[in-house]
């Protein structure tokens, strides 16, 4: 079958219309203004009016509902008539997330202060969101410029190797970076096929997430707990579990994916059988510039010293990922991007809509933070950590979900009790206990297109190629559907 892609929904994303130059430019004024705000930022915070040192300010109940309207919002609005094509424009979807983001910025200020507001803006925006979409924004920038190319016959075994192989380097390139990778191959490979949106709802499954437990650059929550002191190689040590729930999901798709074959149209599988050639890639070099992400994110901390050499500034990270995303740009034969279709409009779509996301999700972690002590009562289990956190990263982001629960089971662990694992800086939390937690966030942020950063572009680079993909419930129906018989199996044998 012929790889190359056919769009017939290529006009309803168009491209954007800013050059790479300009975008480049737009992401380094943001970083820059960042910088110029830090300060500014955090002495406001220790100084506003009302913003008692050491105070604790528990939001309402009440709070939640933001995140849950911008939720509702991003499952519902894609599914009514008059705002179906509203919906389509990244413009509309940021004008909702900024709506619902000051709603909570006015329950704060009314609630706490003008100092909250400052230190919840400084929280999300600055150390959790910039960093968040420059990462996501290199990865989806320098893995666009990668394209493979030829013929390939899109058969059951074709479509599970492409899977197969996503889930393992997930681990290795982070599950953005392997998401970005394969998706476009993959959509070019099944370009001839009708039935399709079952192979990226299980890539998602897999390459997205459950893919990327074996090490802390895999997947945001591991790295989170890598800062924290959890030994860079003892995620390795979930390589059981992740084969054992990989080996499981890639045989569902197989079989599903055969009987989804014996549907397609006769001249379709003649088209695919007879239209061969050597697959070819272009933008090699690009290879490279991903290994220097990886390096990036998995070395550069401002709360740690370089190798000993030098304490990195303030987003020196994200702008040597910028400079490498320049460097893709340039060095990138224009022909592979365009073999691509590449534009920006996947990416565009997940920094409209995470940046009311990641302001309103501040209230719903700010009450767990406070009720973790009393939530490890309940908590007595790895089983019982998983399912919590689990249930948690589903809807929201599985980073900031997994400290709470790291949290809360490393202020569980006993002094000197067995079977911990020791943090490099102090402390030490119960092993079992960090499984559940772990395979909990990076699993079942599967189960929503907001679960994990990568879901939501996958499911439009899809869309962008004409693949009518499920709405947020009826994703879920896939997702519970599929996935929660093999969590439920994962914990009879592994968590209990």
């Amino acid at each position: 079958m012929e790889a190359s892609m056919t769009m017939p929904n290529a006009h309803a994303h168009r491209p954007t219309r800013l050059s790479t130059v300009e975008w480049l430019a737009i992401a380094l004024g943001v970083i820059a203004l960042a910088l110029l705000m830090q300060h500014h930022f955090t002495a406001a915070a220790h100084g506003a009016e009302g913003h008692a040192a050491g105070a604790h300010h528990i939001p309402h109940m009440l709070a939640v509902l933001p995140f849950a309207g911008i939720l509702l919002a991003i499952a519902i609005l894609p599914l009514v008539h008059v705002t179906s094509h509203w919906w389509e424009s990244n413009k509309n979807r940021l004008m909702v997330a900024l709506a619902f983001a000051a709603i909570t910025l006015l329950y704060y200020y009314a609630a706490f202060g003008a100092g909250k507001v400052v230190t919840l803006l400084e929280h999300a925006v600055l150390a959790e969101y910039i960093p968040f979409i420059v990462l996501l924004f290199a990865l989806y920038v320098i893995s666009g410029g990668i394209s493979l190319r030829g013929n390939l016959a899109a058969h059951p075994v074709t479509n599970t190797g492409f899977l197969a192989v996503g889930a393992v380097i997930a681990s290795f390139i982070g599950t953005t970076g392997a998401s970005m990778l394969l998706i476009r191959p993959l959509l070019q490979t099944n370009a001839e096929r009708k039935h399709v949106k079952h192979t990226v709802i299980f890539f998602i499954f897999l390459v997205s997430n459950i893919g990327g437990c074996l090490l802390p650059i895999g997947d945001p929550p591991l790295f989170l707990g890598y800062l924290r002191g959890v030994p860079f190689l003892w995620t390795f040590s979930l390589w059981v579990e992740w084969a054992v729930a990989c080996g499981i999901v890639l045989v569902v798709y197989y079989l599903w994916d055969t009987m989804a074959y014996r549907k397609e149209e006769k001249r379709d599988l003649v088209r695919d059988e007879t239209q061969v050639t050597h697959l070819s890639l272009t933008g090699k070099l690009n290879f490279v510039w991903l290994l220097g992400v990886v390096f990036c994110v998995g070395t550069i901390d401002p709360e740690k010293e370089f190798f000993g050499l030098f304490r990195p500034f303030p987003y020196m990270r994200e702008l040597i990922m910028l400079g490498l995303v320049a460097l893709s740009l340039k060095f990138t034969p224009p022909k592979a991007r365009a073999a691509n279709q590449f534009n920006y409009h996947a990416i565009l779509e997940v920094a409209a809509l995470f940046i009311g996301i990641f302001i309103c999700m501040q209230a719903p972690i700010e009450i767990l933070q406070a009720n973790g002590k009393t939530l490890g009562q309940y908590l007595n289990s790895p089983a019982r950590f998983f399912w919590a956190t689990g249930a948690l990263s589903s809807f929201l982001d599985n980073a900031p979900t997994y400290v709470v629960f790291f949290e809360t089971a490393s202020s569980m662990t006993p002094e000197g009790a067995a079977g911990t694992v020791s943090l490099i800086g102090g402390g030490s939390i119960l092993a079992r206990m960090l499984v559940g937690v772990s395979l909990g966030a990076v699993f079942m942020g599967a189960m929503t297109y907001i679960g994990n950063g990568p879901n939501f572009m996958v499911k439009s680079i899809a869309e962008q190629s004409g693949i009518k993909m499920p709405s947020f419930f009826g994703y879920m129906l896939y997702s519970v559907g599929i996935l929660v018989p093999i969590f439920l199996l994962i914990t009879l044998v592994f968590l209990r």
